[in-house]
């Protein structure tokens, strides 16, 4: 029984990070704009299809992986940009609903042009073999599944540090929370705000190319992720960076021992979780952060 439950421990830790690695760009966007994305979920699938389409269903090593990955963050933060200056952009001022809708629409798009392009094949995509091994720390771990717990954390820091230490990160924060004064004291608040949703939907492209192998790719790929991410985000705080990755943990612990408890009964344990969290403080773990 403790193997099971050092598993299960292990398991949940896992996904976890591979939850906050989709909710980091959602509750970036949402901390710049102060909208929920729909369509995060799609560019987070979007951005598994690029990075198979460059390496296939074996990459040959892991810097090609890592290549595959970070034109996948790429080209879906650019398909960001456009989605913001020809969309998003155009309806900030307007209720929140509009742009609700607006996502919602982007999010089908998505889903259609990805069917057109890719159709509707399942595909096995596979860790490069030098993350495809196995060590022994008392349970079986994969090398693929430290990985992902690596890069949960390194984006976690860099968005940290970036956000609270450099100067950028300062001045997105300034217009994240009052744009029109930061436009009075003479910063470009269209430019910093775009930016700022290009890296959000790079964030999606690249958990996308990062979290393809070991799985199933198919158009229902992103929504598998997306309910777990949002749930991140509400729990921890909207905006708020450490709070995703804080909730993305919970969900990701609880997730696993819900299947080890109480295996017929499926993210029973996750719903309890937030619903007493919107009862209780509704404001979030961390609120009001960036």
């Amino acid at each position: 029984m403790t193997a099971q439950i050092a598993f299960a421990a292990a398991n949940g830790i896992v996904l976890g990070m591979a939850v906050f690695l989709v909710a980091a760009g959602l509750t970036l966007v949402f901390g710049i704009l102060k909208v929920f994305n729909f369509a995060h979920g799609s560019f987070f699938m979007i951005g598994a299809y690029i990075a198979h389409a460059i390496t296939g269903q074996d990459p040959s090593s892991l810097p090609y992986f890592l290549f595959a990955a970070f034109v996948a963050a790429l080209a879906v933060g650019a398909m960001g940009i456009a989605t913001d200056t020809l969309v998003l952009r155009r309806l900030s001022g307007v209720a929140n609903d509009y742009t609700l809708i607006a996502t919602f629409a982007i999010l089908l798009l998505c889903d259609g042009a990805t069917k057109m392009v890719f159709g509707q094949d399942i595909y096995a995509v596979y860790p490069p073999a030098v993350l495809d091994q196995t060590m022994d720390v008392g349970i079986l771990l994969t090398y693929y599944s430290v990985f992902i717990v690596a890069c949960g954390i390194i984006v976690f820091v860099l968005l940290e540090l970036g956000l609270n230490r450099l100067w950028f990160g300062k001045l997105v924060q300034t217009v994240a929370r009052d744009p029109w004064m930061a436009g009075v004291i003479g910063l470009r608040v269209q430019r910093l705000k775009l930016v700022s949703v290009g890296v959000s939907f790079a964030l999606a492209g690249l958990a996308g190319g990062l979290l393809v192998a070991n799985q199933s790719l198919s158009l229902s790929l992103g929504h598998s992720y997306l309910l777990l991410a949002f749930n991140s985000v509400i729990v921890g705080g909207l905006g708020s960076i450490r709070g995703a990755f804080v909730a993305a943990l919970i969900f990701g612990l609880f997730e696993s021992f819900n299947s080890l408890l109480l295996p017929s009964m499926p993210g029973t344990v996750s719903y309890m979780v937030l619903i007493a969290v919107i009862l209780l403080k509704p404001e979030g773990l961390f609120p009001e952060r960036t």
